[in-house]
């Protein structure tokens, strides 16, 4: 039960993180530019690879939801193990890559600013990694 309601938080989490970045990839991108920088052909740019990014959540979504809809495709704890680490790492990237920015941030720098949204969202990339980590090292043990 425990397994199966870890999938369904990253599966809500990945399919969040689809519907930010791609399906409302041009708000996300407000999100993250400053007003007087949007009207630049980067600002395009970081539209269009939001919609890239969103498509790497959606399959990570669509994996979770398979999993919980038949856990029995990987019976074996050391193969869910497997597949929970390998979520981790994708949280965990999500995580790790926003750490220098958020340094940055407590000394006026950095490409966007870690607040709000995106403090929300670094610390919940945050928890997903740790949650996942933790259940795969249980399993892998």
């Amino acid at each position: 039960m425990m397994l199966e309601t870890l999938l369904v938080m990253n599966f809500i989490w990945f399919g969040l993180g689809f519907h930010a970045f791609s399906l409302r990839s041009r708000v996300f991108a407000k999100m993250m530019v400053p007003k007087d920088y949007r009207d630049t052909p980067a600002f395009e740019v970081l539209v269009a690879s939001g919609r890239f990014l969103g498509g790497f959540n959606l399959a990570f979504a669509l994996l979770c939801f398979l999993l919980v809809w038949n856990l029995n495709l990987f019976p074996e704890d050391a193969q869910r193990g497997l597949l929970l680490l390998v979520i981790a790492v994708a949280h965990g990237t999500q995580f790790a890559f926003n750490v220098p920015i958020a340094l940055q941030n407590r000394h006026g720098g950095g490409a966007w600013k870690v607040t709000g949204k995106m403090l929300f969202i670094f610390v919940v990339d945050l928890i997903m990694t740790l949650l996942n980590l933790m259940a795969a090292i249980h399993l892998l043990l």
